[in-house]
């Protein structure tokens, strides 16, 4: 099996390559959120950050292709880095701590690393194919994560985002029976709730909507620690044939068919 140890000591760099930037814009009053043509939130930061980010790809990998949210794709072949400068862009204009840059390699179409980089948590979440899966600081100072063994849907901590469009979308009596029905229900949100599951701090996460851009860092991550990842229909969501914007459902594995038929709509409808 093909191992990911370089690329994911490049990923490292590329984070450590725009930190120092984010976190000196972050909360900045000179930021202003727009919207992509696909619906997501970005801001001057995201050019900027995305920017960074492709300077050191250009560099140290110049044969690869980059696809980002912002600019315009470049490179060719089977190897693709995807990237999302600023996941949580609201909470970063906002002064909220939770945002990140998700960086992610694709190899024919499926995500074989992952790393999540949120400097104003001082944490990264990180996964290679085969290499496990990893939180820490950096590479040095770093411990291996594994999904939780919870196996029972009443003693589950769930973490949601969006809750109206859970609640009033095609899954909306599904969403309240499974509130209704598991332990607790927090709010994390974004990248924070698909890497607390990976870490077995949070048992299910749901995402109201999701992109290629956040999910084939977070899948890449949730896979390697054990969990699973659908949208709540049962569907992957990642590889040549996966839709998105999607709603994500991640769970520990040992709970994700029981979420699956806890969320399916009376109707059956898709969409």
């Amino acid at each position: 099996m093909a191992t990911y140890d370089d690329d994911l000591r490049l990923a490292h760099v590329l984070a450590d390559a725009v930190e120092r930037t984010a976190l000196d814009l972050f909360g900045s009053p000179d930021l202003h959120l727009s919207v992509t043509d696909d619906g997501a939130l970005i801001t001057q930061a995201t050019s900027r950050l995305e920017e960074l980010l492709r300077h050191q790809l250009q560099r140290t990998r110049p044969r690869d292709r980059v696809e980002g949210r912002v600019l315009e794709t470049t490179g060719h072949g089977d190897r693709r880095w995807v990237l999302d400068a600023l996941d949580g862009t609201a909470n970063y204009v906002r002064g909220v701590p939770v945002w990140a840059t998700l960086i992610s390699l694709v190899v024919e179409d499926e995500p074989v690393l992952g790393l999540v980089a949120a400097p104003s948590l001082a944490r990264r979440w990180w996964a290679g194919r085969g290499s496990g899966a990893w939180t820490g600081r950096q590479l040095s100072r770093a411990r291996p994560v594994r999904v939780s063994d919870t196996s029972v849907l009443e003693h589950a901590s769930v973490s949601v985002d969006e809750v109206a469009s859970w609640l009033f979308g095609p899954h909306g009596d599904g969403f309240a029976q499974l509130c209704d029905r598991v332990w607790r229900t927090r709010a994390f949100g974004d990248f924070w709730s698909h890497a607390l599951v990976a870490e077995g701090a949070a048992d299910v996460a749901l995402a109201a909507t999701a992109d290629v851009y956040q999910l084939s860092a977070l899948s890449a991550i949730v896979h390697e620690a054990g969990g699973r990842v659908t949208d709540p229909w049962g569907a992957g969501v990642t590889g040549p044939d996966a839709s998105a914007p999607t709603p994500v459902l991640v769970t520990n594995a040992h709970l994700h068919e029981l979420a699956l038929a806890t969320l399916a709509p009376q109707d059956g409808a898709h969409g």
